[in-house]
């Protein structure tokens, strides 16, 4: 680890790299328990794959901006630690599998050589925050979201306030008000706007997909751009205070706003108003980079293959505000491109182009700022690597998770049933090339990574039971979703559970049906006409498992007989005191707390302190078998156990002692008298835990 140390020019990646090696070793050494390395490992991009004793390592793009240099660097690692493949996500990351988890340090280690993190790409924080691929460029955007996505970004990266929450937090920017970053379904989404000269976003909370999808309500119809930022943190802190932890299941953001409604939320977030540390962050939009354009002389070339070229730039390239440019689409099969290609393509956009890529929510990939000059040289460079497939964004252009393949949660295969409905599209349905009106998605699992709820037709993997305990792997297929702008979208609507195999022919009923009767109706008024009821009938001869034939027990891209086997994974650790742990942690919070300090961050400080003492309060809770499912309850039950029971002494109560957080601006005096409040109450958790096992 020592050569981390002199490579690594920023103290704070360093010591995030350094802490993560210390942890695998302590992990190795069983001296952590292994839900709490789970956690680490998580905010640090290092996840659990299906195939066990490997690792998938996420890697944080925010809004899918990727550099040529930085293409290169996830190459590089790629082929040193990884296969060589690049899988883009619907976040706009990219994932590498197969890695060793002991060499993840050293391969987070080069990527941050280019400024390149995993620092949050999973686990319990603030997800990679999207955006419209085509921020900056989009010829109806009011003005270009990026400056104000990545300042989210570098403000919430390492923030204390969002690295253990109950569940992940999902953040999206649209360029404008056909909501292509989706804010329906985020836990905040940002719409740009102007109104009346200033710059701000329409704001959307409490959306969420998943088994039980819910639709975002608006929160703000109009937010001004300043303060986007000291929302969010009050946004967030209310979710880390009051939101579920013990199930994850009701751990996201739209739970708590089911729970307690708009208005209870919004009574919460006031509450946390004067310990945001800032009243209002301006947006430095002058200091973001700017687009440098490729100077080199354009190769003169020859199209041999007029018909196919002419088909590939109806589909695939979209139109830039900036005039003499336009973007090129790359449409990515299932997401998945190798590093071989990979460099090649970022040597191209290098030299003729801007020097930047921008990976999409429908993992493909957009060109932008490329001079229209130059587009037959660029298909021609670009059909040589194999990038000029026609069909970007379009409906053969259908997303989908990793599946089976290598995640944990995958049911059925989600990549090996995309591959086949493209290939009947493409073959039986090639009108579908040009169709921007119908949008395909498929997950492995009810989880949603494909997006299949909000798709007009959507497959989510599963399993099916025949009448004589056979298991065969099968589809729910979801119809009527779609994204309808401005903050309004609609979740489809479960119609049947259908064999895997027959999948094909469930998208063959659906689009002759929808060919005969749409009567030039775009799809989603076509469904909302016929309505569920009417897809029901159309696709119940499908259902049917009296007559399942042996092909049916085998899954897309298999030859083995399936088998439903939700994976497991990872390594397990030896059997710990986990109230123990807790203690550690909340150790180690009051050193965080102890160094914010000192580095002048308040308002650091004292979050570092008040989740020192909420995490000691669980663990003392935890000693006497109490739920801990949120750190409201933990407040209130460990006033009520150890407090008013006269197990712990305090002035006041544990409440009026950790919300102090709340009803305090984040000053250097406060910082200093409550980080000392924290440090006393941890000493006297410990203690009393110590007397507690003497007694045992």
């Amino acid at each position: 680890m020592q050569s981390f140390r002199t490579e690594i020019e920023n103290p704070l990646v360093e010591r995030d790299i350094v802490e993560l090696e210390a942890k695998i070793r302590q992990f190795r050494e069983g001296t952590i328990d292994e839900e709490k390395f789970r956690s680490l490992r998580l905010a640090r991009g290092v996840y659990g794959q299906r195939q066990q004793g490997v690792q998938m390592i996420r890697i944080k793009l925010p809004y899918g901006k990727v550099t040529s240099r930085q293409l290169r660097r996830i190459c590089d690692v790629s082929d040193e630690y990884s296969t060589g493949r690049l899988h883009i996500t619907t976040r706009q990351d990219i994932q590498i599998h197969y890695v060793d988890l002991d060499r993840t340090p050293e391969l987070w280690a080069e990527l941050e050589k280019d400024e390149v993190t995993l620092r949050e790409a999973c686990g319990n924080t603030v997800r990679n925050v999207t955006a419209s691929e085509t921020a900056g460029i989009d010829i109806n955007e009011p003005f270009d979201v990026s400056p104000y996505a990545d300042a989210i970004f570098k403000y919430f990266l390492r923030n204390p306030i969002g690295q253990e929450m109950g569940r992940k937090f999902k953040v999206s920017f649209s360029a404008s008000d056909a909501d292509t970053g989706l804010s329906y379904m985020h836990d905040l989404g940002f719409i740009a706007k102007i109104q009346n000269g200033v710059i701000g976003f329409k704001v959307m909370l409490g959306g969420g997909l998943g088994s039980q999808p819910r639709h975002a309500d608006v929160l703000f119809e109009f937010l001004p751009s300043d303060q986007i930022i000291p929302l969010m943190e009050g946004v967030i802190r209310v979710f880390d205070r009051y939101g579920e932890r013990k199930s994850r299941a009701k751990a996201r953001m739209k739970f708590l706003l089911k729970d307690i409604g708009l208005e209870g939320f919004k009574t919460l977030l006031e509450e946390e108003r004067l310990a945001i540390p800032h009243e209002s962050v301006a947006i430095n939009v002058e200091g973001y980079p700017t687009v440098k354009n490729s100077l080199a002389e354009i190769p003169n070339v020859q199209i041999t293959d007029e018909t196919a070229f002419k088909e590939w730039k109806a589909t695939n390239l979209v139109p830039q505000k900036q005039k003499g440019y336009v973007a090129i689409g790359i449409k990515v099969l299932l997401g998945d491109f190798y590093t071989d290609k990979a460099r090649l393509l970022a040597d191209l956009v290098e030299k003729y182009a801007a020097g930047e890529l921008r990976l999409s929510l429908r993992q493909n990939i957009l060109i932008p700022f490329v001079p229209k000059a130059s587009v037959p040289f660029f298909y021609s460079e670009l059909k040589k690597l194999g990038f000029t497939e026609a069909g970007y964004n379009k409906a053969l252009d259908i997303t989908a998770c990793p599946g089976t393949d290598t995640c944990n949660l995958g049911i059925a295969s989600s990549t090996g049933i995309a591959a086949e409905l493209e290939r009947v599209i493409k073959t039986e349905y090639p009108q579908y090339i040009h169709n921007s009106d119908v949008v395909i998605k498929i997950s492995g699992c009810m989880n949603a990574c494909g997006q299949h709820t909000m798709a007009h037709i959507g497959f989510q993997g599963m399993s099916i039971r025949t009448k004589d305990k056979l298991v065969a792997p099968a589809l729910q297929v979801l119809l009527g979703g779609g994204n309808f702008g401005n903050g309004q979208g609609r979740f489809a609507d479960k119609v049947v559970k259908i064999p895997s195999k027959r999948g094909p022919q469930a998208l063959r009923l659906i689009l002759d049906d929808y060919q005969q009767h749409s009567d030039e109706l775009g799809y989603a008024a076509y469904y909302a006409e016929k309505g569920e009821p009417y897809f029901y009938e159309l696709l119940k001869p499908l259902t049917s498992t009296d007559n399942l034939t042996p092909e049916d027990f085998i899954d897309w891209g298999t030859t083995k007989k399936y088998e439903k086997a939700i994976g497991v994974g990872e390594c397990a650790g030896v059997v710990i005191d986990l109230v123990a742990t807790l203690l550690l942690e909340s150790e180690e919070k009051m050193q965080r707390a102890q160094a914010t300090f000192e580095e002048g961050k308040w308002a650091a400080s004292i979050y570092h302190s008040y989740a020192s003492m909420v995490n000691a309060a669980k663990a003392l809770l935890t000693a006497e078998k109490t739920k801990t499912n949120t750190h409201a309850s933990i407040i209130k039950d460990f006033d009520a156990k150890f407090i008013s029971a006269g197990k712990l002494s305090l002035q006041g109560s544990f409440e009026d002692l950790v919300l102090q957080l709340n009803k305090n601006a984040p000053t250097e005096p406060f910082a200093k008298v409550y980080m000392n409040d924290a440090l006393d109450f941890l000493k006297a958790a410990e203690q009393y835990r110590t007397l507690e096992l003497q007694e045992v």
